[in-house]
This record gives structure tokens, C-alpha cells and sequence, in this order.
């Protein structure tokens, strides 16, 4: 309902009556309509990290990279879907400490899976720039996010095809041809 309608419009009520339950009957499993969005933002980042250990097995460096990123970037349904849930959450991270903690320790695990794919192409001579790793990281997770909200708002001009040019094309940059 909140992909759909949007997080104004998505109230406990119509969130229950929606579902097949009676007014209230979320009550004991989630006091408010952030405690909700949380258990979705939790729901998404668990699905999102099984999603990427699939798809980057056998996998390593640049490789491993790419498929991770195809993971989160929204190119599909489901990942669409999860951009438009993860956007609201935001919006409500920005004044509730506890969940601008809990976002920042899911970036802390993204970034330290970045910097294993990262390490792995280095060693594998995938890697020819000066950027740093932070740097690489830094750019990687602001164009993966940002993506997200890109997608939502401007669907016609972020395709699936346009974000997976883009990630390709940045890729494509940390190893320059000699």
C-alpha cells in the first residue's frame, strides 16, 4: 500500500483493512505507523542481503561488485518496489535518531562488503584508478541511493536500461584503458 499510495495515505487503518484484518488488529504487532516502516526497512534489508550472497556466489572483484550493485539498483519489481518503501523510511530517519542509527549500520555492512569487492579487484589488477576505496565506496553508495529515488520520481527517464548504463559505465572508469 505505501508503493502503491504512498506513506500519507497508507494509515493503520486502511494498512489493516487492506490486509484482511480488523481496525487495530496490527495494534500489538506494531504500536505506530513508523514501527511498521521499520519492520518493512528491516524486511527489505534482509531480502536485499540474501538476494546479493546469491547473486555474487563464485563471484569475486569487479564481478562480484556489479552483481551486488544489480541487487539494490531498482531495475525491476521487487527492487523498484523496495526504493519506494526505503524512501519513506528516510523521511522519517531524518528526525528519529534510532532509525538514522539503524540506516547507518546497514551502510556501515554495505560499505564493508564494497571494500571486500573492492580489495579482491585490486589484488586481481581489475583496478587502475587513484580513487581511493573510500572514495570508490562514497560514489558507488550515493549513485546506488540516489538511484532509488531517481527511479521513483523519474521513471520514464531512469530506465532499467539507464541505470545499468550508468553502473557500468562507473565501473568501467576504476579501470581506465592503458
Amino acid at each position: 500500500m505505501i508503493v502503491r499510495d504512498g506513506w500519507e495515505a497508507a494509515t493503520m487503518s486502511a494498512i489493516a483493512t487492506e490486509a484482511g484484518f480488523a481496525n487495530g488488529a496490527l495494534r500489538p504487532y506494531f504500536a505506530t505507523k513508523e514501527d511498521l516502516l521499520t519492520a518493512a526497512f528491516d524486511h527489505i534489508y534482509v531480502q536485499t542481503g540474501s538476494r546479493t550472497i546469491r547473486a555474487t556466489e563464485g563471484q569475486h572483484g569487479i564481478a562480484a561488485l556489479r552483481s551486488w550493485c544489480l541487487e539494490i539498483l531498482p531495475v525491476d519489481d521487487i527492487t523498484r518496489d523496495e526504493a519506494r518503501l526505503v524512501i519513506p523510511f528516510w523521511q522519517v530517519a531524518l528526525t528519529d535518531d534510532g532509525l538514522a542509527e539503524r540506516h547507518e549500520r546497514a551502510m556501515d555492512e554495505w560499505r564493508a562488503r564494497i571494500r571486500h569487492y573492492l580489495t579482491e579487484a585490486r589484488e586481481a589488477g581489475e583496478i587502475s584508478t587513484d580513487l581511493s576505496d573510500d572514495q570508490i565506496i562514497g560514489h558507488l553508495l550515493a549513485a546506488l541511493l540516489g538511484a532509488q529515488i531517481t527511479a521513483s520520481l523519474l521513471p520514464s527517464l531512469e530506465t532499467p536500461q539507464t541505470l545499468l548504463s550508468q553502473l557500468d559505465g562507473y565501473l568501467a572508469l576504476l579501470s581506465p584503458p592503458v
